[in-house]
């Protein structure tokens, strides 16, 4: 019996015969192109790719890649062979790397049970709230979780290059999907996206401790003006600010606009716990070894990048995790001394 093959994954990528032109022009590169154009076919046929999708993953102009790939190509030949090759290289090499392990889902761990009900707070009230956790605990996580399951969430990230209040701004209207160029009227822009939301809307501004005092104090603003709930999210720093500063730069005002702080400064152990064993790790040994890395500083952040590098040793072996594995791992991360 004869093996059905998919034909519809050939179309397009049948290969002709070169054009004489072409043919007489470039002479001894011939042979090295013929050889190219076969992976290059091979490669697409293999994964489903179009022409188009070829040309966007080599970095070639999808004209120059037509001509090249059909044999009518009159410029530099050996120019574009070359990039043809690095880029037939490079799939190679990617494809015979072990795959790099996912991440578990979503937990609903302690922590981000009580940071979810701080966010439903800040949302359901239009208050002010502030989330303190330690790195590694999974506060950006359920961030994105919460947008993603409740309506009228936004959530924008602060980085130092974005600190400034129309740094917040410019973040703010991409979130909130506007297309505002005009600074003097960002403010507005996102106020009319609020209003139009009709209330119960939430602002989650992560990485808060990156903010300018007047950019905290615009948020306020926004809570006051639009009743929209405001969660500042980040480390310790963010609510030591208001405790250190009690005069000037509305710190009053903003100190008792604070309607809940959650600060959670350690991983809870049976997050930790949680988390060990979305990992599917049940040998003893092995989990008192991530409870251990799950205490330091990074908590359940350290256990998820030392099991990704564990899982690839042992994947590339075929076969199970070990707490050996996960010893070099730890060892190899160099990060902390493992005691």
């Amino acid at each position: 019996m004869n093996k059905h093959v998919d034909t519809s994954r050939l179309s397009g990528w049948e290969q002709p015969e070169p054009a004489l032109e072409f043919v007489t022009k470039h002479g001894e590169e011939i042979e090295e192109w013929r050889e190219i154009r076969e992976k290059v076919s091979a490669i697409a046929i293999s994964n489903s790719w179009t022409k188009a999708e070829v040309t966007r993953r080599s970095g070639m102009k999808e004209g120059t890649f037509s001509q090249w790939f059909s044999g009518t190509y009159l410029g530099r030949l050996e120019n574009m062979t070359r990039q043809m090759r690095n880029w037939v290289d490079a799939v190679i090499e990617a494809a015979a790397m072990p795959m790099i392990p996912i991440s578990p889902a979503f937990i609903k761990t302690r922590i981000a049970a009580e940071i979810t009900q701080t966010l439903q707070w800040a949302q359901m009230t239009a208050d002010f709230v502030i989330i303190t956790v330690a790195a590694g605990n999974g506060k950006t996580a359920t961030c994105r979780h919460y947008k993603a399951t409740h309506p009228h969430v936004y959530h924008a990230t602060i980085s130092p290059h974005t600190k400034t209040v129309h740094g917040m701004l410019v973040e703010l209207s991409a979130e909130l999907g506007l297309n505002e160029n005009n600074p003097a009227r960002l403010t507005r822009a996102i106020g009319a996206k609020l209003e139009r939301v009709g209330g119960g809307s939430l602002l989650v501004i992560d990485e808060a401790q990156n903010l300018v005092d007047d950019a905290i104090n615009q948020l306020r603003h926004f809570s006051d003006i639009y009743q929209c709930g405001i969660a500042l999210v980040g480390n310790e720093e963010v609510y030591s600010r208001f405790v250190a500063q009690s005069k000037g730069r509305s710190y009053a005002q903003l100190k008792r606009r604070v309607g809940k702080h959650l600060r959670r400064n350690k991983p809870y152990a049976d997050d930790i716990a949680s988390y060990i064993k979305a990992w599917g790790v049940t040998d003893a040994d092995s989990v008192r070894l991530l409870t251990g890395i799950g205490m330091k500083g990074g908590a359940l952040g350290q256990i998820d990048k030392t099991m990704k590098l564990a899982s690839m040793v042992a994947l590339a072996d075929d076969r199970e995790v070990t707490v050996r594995d996960i010893q070099d791992a730890w060892r190899n991360r160099d990060v902390e001394d493992l005691g």
